[in-house]
């Protein structure tokens, strides 16, 4: 019997064997990194039109050049966009359905609308942020925030101020406001926040709580005039406006948009995202749908954004309960 050649079989086919294990065991490795190996659904849970949609669609266009695979925008509106949100946090964390998350997320579990929670998702990024904004019309004798809040404080709850519904963004800004100043307000709820700005230009209100964005073009027309911004900085086109921390009263408050996946999404999945996003954010196009909008850019990544929406999610709890607008 030849031992060498035995010995040499055996040695070869212990190596066979061990290159075979090895291409098992990275198989699902290289698998996970070929992601994403097909097109990726964008959930919008509103309706297609508003500022949202268009953002959405702005990042799918725009992240072609970033991803191998299309992104496909759906929208599934309803119920505060508690429908759209539940669709994607109960789909499978593989990174092949996100959904565009509002500052809604941070305020509708609270009003008992939905079960879900900021936590049943892995934020990956955001692309916009708009504060709340204190307008009027132009003949309105309030010339500044303080004479406003004056005339507040004369007559309590007969200041008439619109807002964009019950439990909205633009209601939680105006009650936040009243907790700042020691003010009381007439809450009237509108159907959005273009309804309660046209009831203001009719003269049926007497203030709107919504973003510059949905008054900035009455405001350029000389029809109606912002007396302070909710933010921590002066706003671009409303550069003119001071923020209510240069009159000292510390409320910064509005609405932002990003994009987000399902809880457990695999890391690598999420950095490719990431990494993606951040590519995409800084592409011409997206800044001009942006602008078109009257939207802001405010890009955050991951963890900025988490403890963005972790500090909202515990401040409008908190707003929530104090007015007692649990639904």
């Amino acid at each position: 019997m030849n031992f060498a050649k035995t010995g040499a079989f055996r040695l070869g086919c212990a190596l066979t064997l061990l290159t075979s294990l090895a291409c098992v065991a990275t198989a699902p490795a290289q698998a996970q990194s070929s992601y994403p190996s097909h097109s990726i659904e964008l959930v919008v849970p509103f309706q297609a039109g508003g500022g949202t949609d268009a953002l959405a669609r702005a990042f799918a266009e725009s992240s072609r050049k970033h991803l191998p695979q299309s992104v496909v925008v759906t929208n599934k509106p309803g119920a505060s966009g508690a429908i759209g949100w539940a669709d994607v946090a109960n789909a499978k964390p593989d990174g092949y359905k996100l959904s565009l998350i509002t500052a809604d997320l941070a305020i509708v579990p609270h009003l008992g609308l939905t079960k879900l929670t900021y936590e049943n998702f892995t934020p990956i990024a955001r692309f916009n942020a708009d504060p709340s904004a204190i307008t009027v019309r132009s003949d309105s004798p309030y010339t500044t925030i303080e004479q406003f809040l004056d005339a507040a404080r004369k007559n309590p709850g007969g200041m008439r101020v619109g807002n964009a519904g019950n439990g909205s963004i633009w209601h939680l800004a105006a009650a936040a406001l009243e907790d700042k100043t020691s003010t009381k307000f007439n809450h009237i709820p509108f159907q959005g926040g273009n309804p309660a700005v046209l009831a203001l230009l009719g003269g049926h209100i007497d203030a709107v709580a919504v973003s510059p964005a949905e008054v900035s073009a009455y405001v350029t027309a000389g029809k109606l005039k912002t007396l302070a911004v909710m933010a921590d900085a002066r706003v671009k086109g409303f550069e003119s406006v001071p923020t209510l921390k240069e009159r000292h009263i510390d409320l910064s408050i509005g609405t932002w948009r990003g994009i987000a996946a399902p809880a457990n999404t695999p890391p690598d999945v999420i950095k490719a995202l990431r990494t993606a996003a951040a590519a995409t954010a800084k592409e011409p196009a997206l800044r001009e749908t942006l602008d078109k909008q009257n939207l802001g850019y405010a890009y955050a990544d991951q963890d900025e954004f988490k403890a963005a929406i972790a500090k909202d999610d515990a401040y409008f709890k908190s707003l929530i309960a104090k007015f007692g607008m649990r639904q």
